[in-house]
Formats: structure tokens, sequence, C-alpha cells
């Protein structure tokens, strides 16, 4: 049945494409660059959006709503932000059967009108700050569109902060960028690097991007999420004021941080195979399957699936209620039940047969490396759960290493592009260029600035200019 799974080394966009329909994750919607994303794909969304969510609730933030249609004339108010985002605008112009008197943008995202919002609810130093975070979908007009990676609508969240000194908003903006890294890494086992963007790749209207960068099995970068500092930009355009201790009137200071469903497109080609799709444990819908097998009905209904029934309900009170399922797909050969799973990226694989009922034993099988492993009922429940922490531990481990194996150095420009075209990955080189610099790089080869990282604190020769004293940057070709 794998055959209904192009080889990623043949065909890695259609690969790509063939997981997400054998894994029943998304579908084309009928208006070009949008899409549906199925019960298998927003359950995975569900579970993604619950970690962050409460981690963004440990850290202070609460949840609010704001409006999907913003008016026109907010995007203009901000002149870096208009144009960054005027290209991919939807407008609407007539609505109730007229003309609107003043267009209104789908949101693209929500700086304006929370700004506008802001400047309504702060006066005093008293209402800062301000830690909103909204879960929501926005709508940037895709030309390229790819199912998860960019697609014209999208789903996210989008967190906003607005505070009285600077220090603090630069902080918030660090804060979430590790949060940020924190869930990626321990629940979606998905290694990044983090780091400050160059100028020409910075958020439009912002002082400052941090970002988390991603390699994929393509050896192709992912930027999976960002956080900005955008200074008192949106708060002079807004007039979002406030009085000082001292009864002066000042500008706040804010911030801006989202990552979306392009998660769901990382998760599938961080830890993917031939066979389909692999969940890493922690964002797993389900964590493991049950499956009683035999010829026999009779058997399967009046002994295998009530031992089957009793053990998945002593896993779920360990791992956490509906987290572990059984298979009473009977109509289907077993073959066929297996590679169902397989292809969904269920964790583990509960085997219930003839053979193991009658040592009282189950056959539990990892779908990472496919190794399998007897145990007792009575030790199951355990070792499930360690297995299940296992799996987690080696998806991470074996993406931190690729990334490490497909990282290169290099200290000159001829260098640069030959590893770039024979090696590919990530490049990293102390470039001290100008945003003119970075565009010729880029249609040169196709390769952007990821970022400069957090913890790439040595400083050389660039190996683009030959200037002394450049920082260093990673490099590489991105989605």
């Amino acid at each position: 049945m794998a055959r209904n799974i192009t080889p990623r080394e043949k065909d890695y966009s259609q690969w790509y494409l063939d997981v997400i329909r054998a894994g029943e994750l998304a579908d084309y919607a009928p208006v070009r660059g949008c899409m549906v994303i199925r019960p298998n794909g927003y359950s995975l969304w569900e579970v993604i959006q619950r970690h962050f969510d409460e981690a963004f609730k440990d850290t202070g933030h609460v949840n609010a709503y704001f409006p999907l249609l913003i008016p026109s004339s907010f995007l203009e108010k901000e002149a870096d932000h208009v144009e960054g985002f005027a290209p991919e605008c939807a407008v609407v112009t007539h609505a109730g059967g007229e003309e609107l008197e003043e267009p209104l943008v789908v949101r693209p995202t929500s700086e304006t009108v929370i700004g506008h919002m802001y400047s309504k609810w702060v006066q005093s130093w008293r209402d800062l700050p301000i830690l909103i975070n909204q879960w929501c979908n926005v709508m940037r007009w895709e030309k390229r569109p790819r199912l998860f990676l960019r697609t014209s609508e999208f789903l996210w969240q989008e967190g906003h902060t607005a505070h009285a000194a600077k220090e603090e908003a630069v902080e918030e903006t660090l804060r979430m960028l590790e949060v940020y890294r924190e869930v990626m890494e321990t629940r979606l086992a998905l290694p990044v690097v983090t780091g400050e963007k160059s100028e020409a790749e910075r958020f439009p209207g912002a002082d400052n991007t941090y970002t988390c960068e991603a390699m994929m099995t393509d050896m192709k970068a992912l930027q999976a999420g960002t956080s900005h500092f955008l200074g008192q930009n949106f708060a002079k355009a807004f007039d979002i004021t406030f009085q000082n201790k001292d009864g002066e009137r000042e500008y706040a200071w804010t911030t801006s941080w989202g990552v979306s469903t392009r998660l769901i497109g990382a998760i599938i080609m961080t830890h993917s195979d031939k066979d389909g799709l692999v969940i890493p444990p922690e964002v797993a819908p389900v964590k493991a399957v049950i499956m009683p097998i035999s010829d026999d009905e009779k058997a399967l209904s009046e002994t295998f699936e009530p031992e089957a029934m009793e053990l998945r309900d002593r896993l779920n009170a360990l791992l956490g209620k509906r987290s572990v399922k059984v298979d009473t797909q009977y109509h289907m050969r077993p073959g066929d039940r297996f590679f169902y799973h397989l292809q969904r990226g269920v964790p583990l694989r509960i085997e219930l047969g003839k053979k193991e009922y009658e040592s009282q034993s189950v056959r539990l099988v990892r779908r990472d490396t496919g190794e399998k492993t007897d145990v007792s009922w009575d030790r199951a429940p355990e070792t499930v759960r360690q297995l299940l922490e296992s799996i987690q531990k080696n998806l991470y481990t074996r993406a931190l290493e690729f990334r490490k194996a497909n990282t290169h150095h290099v200290k000159s420009y001829e260098e640069f592009k030959n590893v770039l075209e024979t090696r590919g990955g990530f490049i990293t080189a102390h470039f001290a260029g100008t945003r003119e610099d970075e565009k010729e790089i880029k249609s040169e080869t196709t390769a952007t600035i990821r970022c400069y990282p957090m913890n790439g604190q040595s400083r050389g020769t660039c190996f683009y200019t030959g200037k002394d004293d450049a920082p260093l940057a990673v490099f590489a070709k991105a989605y």
C-alpha cells in the first residue's frame, strides 16, 4: 500500500502532498489558494493549539477576539506596514448590495485594529501592560499556494502586547520567542534555530523581528514562528498613549508574535517517511491504537475486544482520555488496518491476537522505527508510557542530528555558492553586507538570511564584502 506515497527522493513536493492525502489531513477548497482542514488535520491543530495556549496563559496572557474586517485606512496609517501587506490583501468593496464608503480589508494580521482598540483602552500607566492573544483566521492572497505551508487563508494565533517601558517590551518579545522554542522542541520534536531577522526579512513596521527556523528533510528552511518588537511605531500611528507616574503623556511600546497551521507542514516535513505521516506523541491526537485480531468473529466480540477495551481504559487513565483507541474495523484485512494507522502517524500500535491472548500479553509496534516489543498485560501501561517517551525523544534527536549534519560553515562567496549547490542545508557565515547585498545574494542563489542566531556570538570577516567584525548569520533556501 506504500505505492500511493511518491518516494521522497523522486519528487519531494509530491511526496509531501501524498502524505497529506494519505493521512487525510487536508484537501483543496473551491477557492484557489484555500484549503479544507479535515478532521485528522484539525485534531492535530487542536493539540498543537492547546500546548501553545497553556504556555501563553502560564506567562500571563489572556485570549480575546478582534474583527475579521479592517478599515483600509487603518493599514495606511503605518507606512512600512501597508507597503509590506498591500500586495497580499483581499478587499471588500461591496456589501448589502451597495458599494461601501470605505473598502474593508480582510485581516492579513491585526496590529492595526488592535492598535486602534488599545488607544481607547489605555489612559494611564496603570492600564499597562496589556497581554492579549487571539486565535483566528487570516487572509493573505497567495500566488503559489501549498497546503499548510502557504495558503490564502490559514489559522493562527497572534499575540499583541503593550507596555509602559521599552525594556519591558523587548523582554516580552524575547520571552515569547523562548516560549515558541520550548513548545516546538519539547512538544513538536522540532529543533529550531532562534535568532534575529535581517532588516530585509523584518516584519513590516517592526523595529526588530526574531524567528524560529527549522530545517526540513529536503534541507530547506521553514520559518516556524516569529516574535516582533514593534517599538513605538504602531503606538504613534494609532495614538496609544498613557500618562506616566510623573503625569506626562508617553507613547506605549508594543509587540506582536504568531505561529500558524504552517506548523503542521513542519511536522510532516521533519518527521514523516516513505509510508506516510509520523506524529510526535506529545501532539498526536491518538497516541496509540489497540488492534484486536482474529478470524473468529465470536472470539473478537466476546474475548479480544472486551480485553482491548479494558486495556484502553487503563491506558487512558494514565495518558489522558481519548489518547488511546480500539480499532474495530474488522471488515478490513489486518495488514490494511496496520497500514491505515501507519499512514496517519499513530505513534504506537498495540496488537492483541490469539497468541497474545493465550500468553496474556500484547505486541507493541513503534511507528518511528518499526521495532516490536512483547509485554505482559500487567506491565503494558507503564511500558506504553515509556515507549511513547522514547519515540518523542528519538524523533527530536533524529531531526537535530539531521540539521547538524547538514549545517556547513563557509568563509567565501564562492564556497557559499558551491556548498549551496552541491550540499544544501543551513550555511553559517559571517556577514556584514547591506540590504542591497542581501538582495543580490538572493537573486543569484535564491538563499536568504534566515537569522542572526541568538547563540552566534562569534564575529569574523564577512564572506561577501571582506569587512571585519561581521556577525554570524544563517543562510538557506526557504519555504
